[in-house]
């Protein structure tokens, strides 16, 4: 989820853009390494940025200064790292913000740690943690799954933080804001699982080539962030 233009204090603004930099900066080298040992993976880092670029842009109108939505990073994250799929995220959310006014330029910082950095990091975890347990299938979807909800919940601190509660501070906030997120966020992380699972087995059958430059299949592990 976004969080819109203009809606948080200045001073949270730039914490969240000195947050997110040196996670850009590693995403970028990561992002330079790879395309430099694995030309081929460029078609499938277009794939990942269409992906996330499309699922993020079906917004739903949630409480004031935000808005839900899928995310599609948990499939870059799975592919490519949490590092690589950062860098994927600020370019989606920065033609968003200009193209769509989705989002905003204040809040790009933000919104880029919240989708671009604790979601992915999630759905990396849960990728590497479930592949050789659960198999390839509840993996795959439990990390999009879980990437999309860590999202909605990184928001909700941010917004907490942000506009604590005169009654309860943060805490009281942090509820309210993510109890009302849920009724539309869970849904659509649960089809957002759904859908990053199926393409990605579609893709796996289709260039399974591609996939074995970064170790992804059914039964192997998954290349390092």
């Amino acid at each position: 989820m976004h969080i819109m233009e203009g809606y948080l204090p200045l001073i949270w603004c730039i914490f969240w853009y000195a947050v997110s930099a040196p996670f850009i900066v590693y995403g970028v080298w990561r992002l330079k390494k790879v395309v430099n040992e694995h030309p081929e993976s460029k078609p499938m880092l277009a794939v990942a940025g269409a992906f996330a670029f499309v699922l993020s842009s079906l917004k739903m109108p949630s409480v004031t200064g935000s808005c839900s939505h899928p995310t599609g990073t948990g499939f870059g994250a799975i592919i490519f790292g949490p590092g690589i799929t950062s860098v994927i995220s600020i370019i989606v959310l920065l033609y968003q913000a200009l193209l769509l006014a989705h989002g905003g330029i204040t809040t790009l910082g933000a919104n880029v740690f919240s989708m671009g950095i604790a979601g992915p990091f999630v759905a990396y975890l849960a990728y590497k943690t479930l592949r050789g347990i659960a198999g390839f299938n509840i993996a795959v979807f439990a990390a999009a799954t879980l990437g999309d909800l860590a999202t909605y919940v990184t928001t909700s601190i941010q917004l907490a933080l942000a506009f604590p509660a005169p009654v309860g501070g943060i805490m009281r906030s942090f509820l309210g804001f993510s109890c009302i997120f849920a009724i539309t966020q869970v849904p659509l992380a649960l089809i957002e699982g759904l859908v990053t699972m199926l393409l990605l087995r579609y893709l796996l059958a289709l260039k399974p080539d591609v996939f074995s430059a970064f170790h992804i299949s059914d039964k192997s592990k998954l290349a390092e962030a």
